[in-house]
């Protein structure tokens, strides 16, 4: 099946739009927004948003009929691109994560009345969500291995356990927790996905936990690069009604894959936007850099880190819109594209930490300081060689693809090698002969 990355002239349209919308209205925007409030932002962003809205762009990740787009994965992967330049532009388009995650969950797992408890309100940008599956004593690249539990109590479940890097925990209106409800039954069967609203009693959020790229963040709902941190939350007795839970008893498991496809395709086109700003910037400071009186991009090695920057770039952009395809084409949320997407998870990401290294080299000093956005790009980026899967478990997730249907061999080295010479000399043993003859005739 041949591959089609065509963009419809209406369409590039839109994207035009986009870059225009993000590159002159959001980032200066931004630049002047710090010490704001949440409600102080909320009333900036809302006439933003609506401008999107009128575009027909808003939410575009799920189908009309739950109140999005329904543009496919492709056109999404375009779109993401572009809003990688800027943390917060996914945010005025109502495809932020972990919100746009946990629709994709929502729709397919919520019963009508949760659909229009909490789908609905949170398609139209009117509540804000948080997922809630990572744990600090227990190894998150392996989910079989959480231990909050969640045990039914007559009508109520009652939760107890300990997370963190729960996204948007501390300004959430509502909780979509991975926990675990049969621990004896089989490993991918024991978990279930429950909501938690804001507010309920058990329910301790204890700070947003510090990091790389905000070192000093502790206050819950403090603000910085998303709209909420990540954060630590203590359930203790936390009770919630048996009808909030998404899904059935042990579907936990299979709810949080069908978020995680085209969440993840989108990383790695954000990541990508990143690289190409990054870029963006690489070549202007190349081209009005002088030193020893030629500007840096007359130099041999300056040129190596365009050249190996725009490359990269490139074949990046290629494997995750092909990605993106293979998932539209399978429409299974990911599951006939899961190689690719465990591919473009690991490799995107790394790509553009060299890129955005490559940039604040070029730039000297001045990359190194806060006067450029660099430094933050740099240290927000390395947070998704982790999250969402380490590098390393996409890799072994790839292995075990790629090995599934690869029979073993018998006999040393392999049968790729030139051995199996009695079953060459049956096929070909007269040509040969022949052949030799002829050259001896000659002679």
């Amino acid at each position: 099946m041949a591959w089609d990355f065509s963009t419809e002239p209406e369409f590039q349209t839109q994207l035009d739009w986009i870059r225009d919308f993000v590159d002159n209205t959001i980032i200066p925007l931004d630049l002047l927004c710090e010490g704001l409030d949440q409600a102080q932002l909320d009333t900036l962003w809302a006439p933003l948003k609506e401008e999107v809205k009128k575009r027909g762009l808003w939410a575009p990740h799920l189908g009309p009929e739950d109140g999005g787009q329904g543009m496919g994965q492709l056109k999404l992967a375009q779109i993401h691109e572009i809003l990688g330049r800027h943390s917060m532009a996914p945010e005025m388009f109502g495809c932020q994560g972990p919100d746009s995650g946990n629709a994709e969950l929502l729709a397919v797992g919520a019963t009508e009345e949760q659909r229009k408890r909490w789908l609905e309100p949170l398609m139209r940008g009117d509540l804000r969500s948080s997922f809630s599956m990572t744990e600090p004593f227990t190894a998150s690249s392996d989910p079989t291995e959480m231990t909050t539990r969640a045990i039914r109590d007559g009508d109520e479940w009652v939760i107890d356990g300990h997370k963190w890097f729960a996204s948007n925990a501390s300004v959430a209106d509502f909780t979509l927790l991975f926990c675990i409800t049969d621990p004896d039954a089989a490993p991918h069967q024991r978990a279930s996905m429950i909501v938690v609203p804001k507010d309920t009693p058990g329910m301790t959020v204890v700070r947003d936990v510090g990091s790389m790229s905000h070192p000093h963040i502790s206050e819950p709902g403090t603000l910085y690069d998303r709209i909420g941190g990540h954060s630590e939350v203590v359930y203790e007795n936390c009770r919630v009604p048996l009808d909030h839970m998404i899904g059935e008893p042990g579907e936990g498991f299979l709810l949080s894959q069908k978020r995680l496809g085209g969440g993840r395709i989108h990383h790695a086109m954000r990541c990508i936007g990143q690289g190409q700003y990054a870029f963006e910037m690489m070549c202007e400071r190349a081209a009005s850099r002088q030193t020893k009186g030629r500007a840096l991009g007359k130099m041999q090695m300056v040129q190596d880190m365009i050249a190996e920057s725009y490359t990269q770039l490139e074949t990046a952009r290629l494997v995750v819109m092909r990605a993106a395809w293979a998932m539209d084409q399978g429409g299974d949320h990911g599951s006939s594209a899961r190689t690719e997407i465990s591919m473009i998870k690991y490799y995107v990401p790394k790509l553009t930490l060299e890129i955005i290294d490559r940039a604040i080299q070029i730039h000297g000093a001045l990359g190194y300081t806060t006067d450029m956005p660099l430094e933050q790009m740099y240290r927000q980026g390395r947070a998704l060689r982790i999250a969402d899967g380490a590098d390393e478990v996409h890799k072994q997730a790839m292995a075990r693809q790629l090995l599934k249907n690869v029979e073993p061999v018998e006999g040393w080295p392999s049968e790729h090698l030139p051995t199996r010479r009695a079953e060459a000399e049956k096929r070909f043993g007269a040509q040969i002969a022949a052949v030799r003859g002829a050259k001896a005739a000659a002679e």
